[in-house]
């Protein structure tokens, strides 16, 4: 091959090649007529420059479609546009739909969420924020959770903090508390009512806040009615439906009567739902089944479960919400709307002997 085929060959490579070449900070000077720099300090907005100088630089960036380096932009500027979230389950339902608000909320704004479970384990929320601390993130988000007050609160000198499940206040903190004992007093009320005197409770894991206070609030309703409480009619889950199983198999066995049983979420209400079927009973007409969250898919399980709302989904663009203000430098005025009951064909009045 001739000395000029092979230079007409290599002008063809290159030329081919450059549609695919991602444009650089030094192609948008070159074509807005300034210098790199210049071209840094406008993207970053830390540039005082004229109008004209601005509007050529966005021109040259439009034009040749550039998409600045998210993590440089962030170094530059001091922050990573990245929200830290720690969830305690990533794979259960509940904590997927408020995952899903935390996400679409601060996605909207030009913010990504990194997302971690701590597994309702001490030591594994510690690694995570540790890891997402070691990645700079703006901010952190904590779903509920295993770690002390003391700890969050040193965690807060670092970054802020936006909390969920509990009422914690501390610098740089912001709580979203959701009223898990209205909740459980308004599901045992609600089976009173309809005439049941003999409620059983499946409870969380027995040291997990939210579990604590819905079976306060089941004691309370109990309590205001004067049913006498019945320690044999609780009973341990672990908020998932095999625990739901386990447990209302261990309450049919034990021969302790009882027309109604409260869950202390949905998943456990579902599981307890398939061992009253497996054990030929009929939901509500034998048994009367509340749970607590109202998630998307209680609305068409067989029968419809009755369940405490408490929508996750906002709980997560609450979170989000909060968190960008606190980013701000503001205090944020968000709370979370009351719990309430959302009756459906899992409830009914106890048959009569």
């Amino acid at each position: 091959m001739s000395k000029r085929a092979a230079d007409i060959n290599s002008k063809k490579r290159a030329t081919t090649a450059l549609p695919d070449s991602p444009p650089t900070l030094e192609m948008v000077a070159k074509e807005a007529g300034v210098s790199i720099a210049t071209v840094s300090r406008i993207i970053n907005g830390t540039a005082k420059v004229s109008a004209d100088r601005k509007d050529a630089v966005e021109a040259a960036i439009a034009k040749l479609n550039f998409r600045p380096n998210a993590a440089a932009r962030g170094l530059a500027l001091g922050k990573s546009n990245t929200i830290g979230v720690i969830t305690q389950a990533i794979d259960s339902p509940f904590y997927a739909e408020g995952l899903r608000g935390i996400e679409d909320y601060l996605q909207q704004r030009g913010y990504t969420a990194l997302f971690m479970s701590g597994n309702w384990n001490e030591a594994d929320e510690e690694r995570c924020m540790s890891e997402l601390l070691s990645r700079r993130v703006d901010g952190i988000i904590i779903f509920s959770g295993r770690l002390q007050d003391r700890q969050l609160a040193t965690y807060a000198k670092q970054v802020p903090l936006v909390v969920s499940g509990r009422s914690l206040k501390a610098t740089n903190i912001f709580s979203l508390p959701v009223d898990d004992e209205q909740g459980a007093l308004l599901a045992t009320r609600h089976l009173i009512e309809l005439g049941h005197k003999r409620i059983a409770f499946i409870a969380g894991i027995l040291d997990h806040p939210d579990a604590s206070l819905r079976f306060k609030g089941y004691r309370r309703a109990l309590a205001d009615a004067g049913i006498p409480h019945d320690p044999k009619l609780v009973v341990p889950g672990d908020f998932h439906e095999e625990g739901g199983v386990e447990a209302t198999m261990r309450l049919l066995k034990s021969g302790n009567k009882f027309t109604a049983l409260f869950c202390v979420n949905d998943q456990t209400a579902y599981g307890a739902c398939l061992a009253l079927y497996r054990s030929g009973l009929n939901c509500p007409r034998d048994v009367s089944v509340v749970g607590f969250d109202d998630l998307h898919s209680s609305s068409y399980r067989v029968p419809p479960l009755t369940s405490v709302r408490q929508s996750i989904r906002v709980l997560g663009e609450s979170s989000g919400a909060a968190m960008l203000q606190m980013l701000q430098g503001e205090r944020p005025d968000i709370s979370l709307p009351q719990v309430e009951l959302i009756v459906r064909e899992s409830t009914a009045a106890p048959k009569k002997e």
